[in-house]
C-alpha cells in the first residue's frame, strides 16, 4: 500500500504527475523555445545583411532571361530548375527530363552560347542570360543545318535523346566549325542514346561541318 510519506519522497501528486517529469517538460519546452527564438533572429539578420547576397523566397520571385530571342519574364519558387521553368511555365517541352541528374544530356540548352544541362541549373541562376532551346535552332522555317544532317543520315531512332543531341551538336560546331571524329565522340560524351545511333550522328555532323561522312570502326 502506498503512503503520504511515499507519495512526498517521489514528487509524485495523487494525479499521477511528477515533478520529475514536470521539470523535464518545462526543460524541453524552454530549450525548444530558445532554439526557435535564435533562429527567427539569425533568419532576421540574414535578410537585413546589407553585404550578403538577396534572400530569395519561399515564396516565388520574379525572374527573367531571354529565349530563343525572346524577352522573357516568370514568378517562380527558388527551387525551380531551368528545365522545369521551360517545360512548365513556357512550354517548350523539346528539352527533356530524362535522368534528371545531369547524367544523360537529354536537357541540354545553350545559356550565353554556352552548353549547360538544364535539369541542373536553377531557374534564378540563368537570370539575364541567352538561352537556346531546340525550338529556337530553326530560323524563318528553315532548320538548322545539324537537324537536317541528322535527318539525312537517319540520326534518330524513338527521338528522345534526339533534342539534347542536336543542341549539343550545334554547340561544338559554334566552337569547332571542322571537328575530327574523336573531337565529335568527345564533345558528345555527355549524350546518351539509348537506341544506339551514335554512328549516324556523328556523320551527320562531319556532313553539317561540310565535310565526308565516315564509317565508324570503333576507335577513339
Amino acid at each position: 500500500m502506498r503512503n503520504d510519506s511515499d507519495s512526498a519522497s517521489s514528487g509524485s501528486d495523487p494525479n499521477g504527475v511528477s515533478r520529475r517529469s514536470f521539470i523535464k517538460t518545462f526543460g524541453a519546452s524552454a530549450a525548444l523555445s530558445s532554439l526557435a527564438g535564435a533562429a527567427d533572429k539569425r533568419g532576421a539578420a540574414l535578410a537585413q545583411a546589407p553585404d550578403g547576397p538577396p534572400i530569395l523566397g519561399p515564396d516565388p520571385v520574379p525572374v527573367s532571361f531571354t529565349v530563343n530571342g525572346k524577352q522573357t519574364q516568370l514568378r517562380v519558387d527558388p527551387a525551380t530548375t531551368l528545365l522545369q521553368a521551360l517545360r512548365l511555365d513556357l512550354n517548350l517541352t523539346g528539352s527533356k527530363e530524362i535522368c534528371d541528374r545531369g547524367s544523360c544530356g537529354g536537357c541540354s540548352v545553350l545559356i550565353d552560347g554556352r552548353l549547360m544541362n538544364s535539369c541542373m541549373t536553377l531557374a534564378l541562376d540563368a537570370a539575364g542570360s541567352q538561352i537556346t532551346t531546340i525550338e529556337g535552332l530553326a530560323k524563318d522555317g528553315a532548320l538548322d543545318p545539324v537537324q537536317e544532317a541528322l535527318v539525312r543520315h537517319d540520326a534518330l531512332q524513338c527521338g528522345y535523346c534526339t533534342p539534347g543531341l542536336v543542341v549539343a551538336c550545334r554547340a561544338l560546331l559554334n566552337e569547332n566549325p571542322k571537328p575530327t571524329l574523336p573531337q565529335i565522340k568527345h564533345a558528345l560524351g555527355g549524350n546518351i542514346c539509348r537506341c544506339g545511333t551514335y554512328t549516324n550522328v556523328f556523320n551527320a555532323v562531319l556532313d553539317a561541318s561540310g565535310q565526308r561522312p565516315v564509317m565508324d570502326q570503333g576507335g577513339a
